[in-house]
């Protein structure tokens, strides 16, 4: 009888820990819809009154339009997270759409806050993530339409369509706000810059290369 108590306070306990640590909190209520005139700052958004809530506040349209991929990167992401619809604060979840020109590259970057799932709509994707230190090791597949892949949370990945024709991708981030770090702008193009010192000693090359490649951003 006192183990079986013991093991149910662990139990309890562990499934405790392990809502406390998620990405975004649980709810304590049916939704809390962002009150975008509150002056208050907490972590996250605070809650309007539900008595002014609407269904605007939990809709959002426009995923059928291609966005720009005249850049660059020959990509563009539209993003459908808690800044476009309101009713998803404290939901944990959030989408995005994202186009690839022929050659187009979603660059390697990371979300901080939420492991993402990519559905490819339209096209062919070349793929992958690369783990942390010290392994770096690169997971990389080919996906066609209707293929699924994940990409853990804050793990640096990337998307290139290597096809001639344009690609679409769909993807799903367990976070209202999951944040996005392109790797190359956060180190080239940071403001103010990171010194050329420390970018050639970190990357191996000569300050020159370092003014050259900042320069881009």
């Amino acid at each position: 009888m006192a183990f079986r108590a013991i093991l149910l306070v662990a139990t309890l306990l562990s499934l405790t820990c392990f809502h406390a640590t998620a990405s975004d909190p649980s709810l304590l209520q049916d939704f809390c819809v962002v009150d975008k005139m509150s002056k208050v700052r907490v972590n996250g958004f605070p809650c309007k009154d539900a008595k002014d809530v609407v269904a605007p506040d939990f809709f959002f349209s426009g995923l059928h339009l291609a966005g720009n991929t005249t850049n660059k990167q020959g990509s563009a992401v539209t993003p459908v997270n808690v800044a476009q619809i309101a009713g998803l604060n404290t939901m944990g979840i959030s989408l995005a759409r994202i186009d690839y020109a022929p050659y187009g590259l979603n660059p390697p970057h990371t979300h901080p806050r939420a492991t993402e799932i990519l559905t490819v709509l339209e096209g062919s994707l070349s793929v992958g993530f690369v783990t942390s230190n010290p392994g770096n090791k690169l997971f990389t597949k080919v996906l066609n339409k209707g293929d699924v892949f994940v990409f853990p949370q804050g793990l640096i990945h990337f998307q290139f369509n290597y096809g001639t024709k344009n690609a679409v991708a769909l993807a799903a981030l367990s976070s209202q706000n999951p944040g996005v770090i392109t790797v190359a702008n956060a180190v080239f193009g940071s403001k103010p810059s990171i010194t050329d010192d420390i970018l050639a000693k970190a990357f191996q090359v000569d300050k020159m290369t370092v003014d050259r490649i900042q320069a881009q951003f």
